[in-house]
């Protein structure tokens, strides 16, 4: 692990997106709740925040960061994309980028799990960093139309 000891302790936050890509038929389904396994978005939302709160049990040389926040918003992108978005928020020494980045993937894969037997053709198309503040390299964001859900809810 990288010594962070001397670092100075700034607010800090990261905001990562996931988008998955599946049939129409499908995404409608989750819009209605119509799903065997429960109600979609919220069982991936309480999933995300569960991975932000352990990403540093899962990526070895992660540091563990208190987190003051975490969620996960979605929306969609045309008739068969759904936009997974996961916010991390700390008062910390080190970002929380990965909890964010680990978040939404781990949200965009328990959409897959909850309706992998409806669409088997499901596709966790990208997963990247949206943007961050705080810290020694200071704030970044990524372009607006620019591709890992670009559109705004």
């Amino acid at each position: 692990m990288v010594d962070v000891s001397e670092k100075e302790v700034t607010r800090r936050n990261a905001v990562a997106r996931a988008r998955i890509r599946m049939k129409p038929d499908t995404l409608k389904r989750i819009r209605q709740s119509d799903i065997d396994k429960g109600d979609v978005l919220s069982v991936a939302q309480v999933a995300g925040i569960m991975a932000a709160k352990k990403t540093a049990e899962l990526i070895p040389m992660c540091h563990p960061v208190p987190l003051k926040g975490a969620d996960i918003r979605f929306w969609e992108e045309g008739e068969d994309i759904l936009v997974v978005e996961a916010e991390a928020k700390t008062d910390h020494v080190t970002g929380v980028e990965m909890e964010a980045l680990t978040a939404a993937n781990i949200a965009a894969l328990t959409v897959y799990d909850m309706v992998k037997s409806l669409d088997k053709e499901i596709v966790v198309e990208e997963t990247c960093l949206w943007s961050k503040t705080g810290g020694k390299s200071g704030s970044f964001h990524r372009e607006e139309g620019s591709s890992c859900g670009g559109s705004e809810f």
